[in-house]
């Protein structure tokens, strides 16, 4: 068994004010995208993108701050929020939700990019590719919170975590690093450059698809290591929330996937 490694979640504080590991994962991931989508838009002479870019960056940050939120309370805790709306606003006592912020993130795009009258997939296909950056520091994040963590395990790498009790477990919040981080962004942005069939570019929409599909896959392979979230358990006995989520992903993404490829034919 390893031993935690007890990291303070709080950097500095300033009287009531605190900067903690977390928020600052959360920021590195913003500033990664920024920057990587400006390379993407300079790489292929996306010029009308360019005017818009930085109040698309911005919208795209409310939607995920805010889907990611409205996520958690109504896939996750929707009860007890409904029992104490007034704490709903109250991000910084934790609980977000990626496939909110997910799904705020396109809602959010799609009406910007529909407004300005920019191409959604093409917009979507930049921002997709730089994602699991910022879902790799964001796991890492959690590991430092001591939070998220897996289910008992004897592997030589478990380790107990400080709310988890005595018991050795997996430490999921570094496979979802490894995988829904690190490997999937070197997938996407690796294929993103690459002609797919026949030496043809890849259809705009085909980055956000394989991104779907992706990220579900790997989610719901990490579910079987992670401890379910205690107030919902396991769905019919055997299934996480996380993972019912990820499956739908998977699914809409092969749908999406069809679609794309049928109008694009």
């Amino acid at each position: 068994m390893m031993t935690f490694p007890t990291i303070d979640p709080v950097i500095f504080g300033i009287g009531p004010l605190q900067v903690r590991w977390y928020g600052l994962m959360y920021v590195l991931g913003f500033t990664a995208s920024y920057f990587l989508v400006l390379k993407q838009i300079r790489d292929f002479s996306y010029k009308e993108l360019e005017p818009c870019f930085e109040n698309l960056n911005l919208t795209l940050i409310l939607s995920v701050v805010l889907g990611g939120r409205l996520g958690y309370v109504l896939f996750y805790n929707f009860s007890y929020y409904l029992q104490h709306p007034l704490e709903i606003p109250a991000t910084w006592t934790g609980g977000m939700s990626f496939h909110g912020a997910c799904l705020g993130c396109l809602i959010g795009g799609y009406l910007y990019t529909r407004k300005n009258k920019l191409d959604f997939w093409t917009c979507a296909d930049m921002y997709v590719v730089t994602i699991p950056v910022g879902l790799g520091l964001g796991r890492l994040g959690n590991f430092i919170n001591g939070e998220l963590f897996g289910r008992p395990s004897n592997v030589l790498w478990a380790m107990a975590f400080p709310g988890g009790g005595p018991q050795p477990r997996h430490p999921s919040q570094l496979y979802e690093m490894l995988l829904e981080g690190f490997l999937l962004f070197t997938i996407l942005w690796l294929l993103k450059g690459k002609p797919w069939n026949q030496g043809k570019n890849w259809p705009h929409g085909s980055m956000l698809c394989l991104f779907l599909i992706g990220y579900g896959c790997f989610r719901m392979f990490v579910e079987l290591f992670r401890e379910p979230d205690q107030h919902i358990g396991f769905l019919l006995g055997f299934i996480t929330r996380g993972q019912l989520l990820s499956g739908l992903m998977v699914l809409g993404g092969l749908i999406l996937w069809k679609v794309r490829q049928t109008q694009q034919a």
